[in-house]
C-alpha cells in the first residue's frame, strides 16, 4: 500500500517512512498539490493508488459516504487523531511507528481500496 499524507502532516513522517522501505509522500513536499482542496486530494491520491491519511474527517467521510453511493471511488482513506497523534516533533515518531504498522498488515496495493480506516497506536 501506498500512501498520501494529507497538508496537517509533516513531510518528516513521509521521509521516515519512505527510509524504512515505504512508499509515503507527503502533499507538502509537492508543490502541485499546495493549496488542492480535500475534495481534489483524494482523487490525485487514487490515480496514484494511494490511501489518503488525514485528520479531517468532516470532509472525508463525506468523500468515503459518496464512495459508498458508487459516486466515487477512492484508494482508502486512514483517519488520525489529534489526541492520539499530536502534530509536534515529539509525536511524530509515534504516528510513524503507526502508520508503519499498518503498512505492514495491509502491504498490498489496494489493501484499502473504498474503505476507511482509524489510526490507532
Amino acid at each position: 500500500m501506498k500512501l498520501l499524507l494529507d497538508g496537517h502532516f509533516s513531510p518528516e513522517i513521509a521521509r521516515q517512512l519512505r527510509h524504512r522501505g515505504h512508499d509515503v509522500v507527503a502533499a507538502r513536499e509537492r508543490i502541485e498539490l499546495h493549496g488542492r482542496s480535500d475534495r481534489e486530494l483524494p482523487a490525485v491520491a487514487t490515480a496514484e493508488a494511494r490511501a489518503v491519511v488525514t485528520e479531517n474527517v468532516a470532509d472525508f467521510v463525506e468523500l468515503h459516504r459518496q464512495s459508498i453511493m458508487g459516486a466515487e471511488r477512492h484508494a482508502g482513506i486512514v483517519f488520525t487523531s489529534p489526541k492520539q497523534f499530536p502534530r509536534s516533533r515529539r509525536a511524530i515518531g509515534r504516528l510513524v511507528q503507526a502508520l508503519e504498522a499498518l503498512l505492514a498488515a495491509y502491504p498490498d496495493a489496494d489493501a484499502l481500496h473504498d474503505q476507511a480506516w482509524w489510526l490507532e497506536r
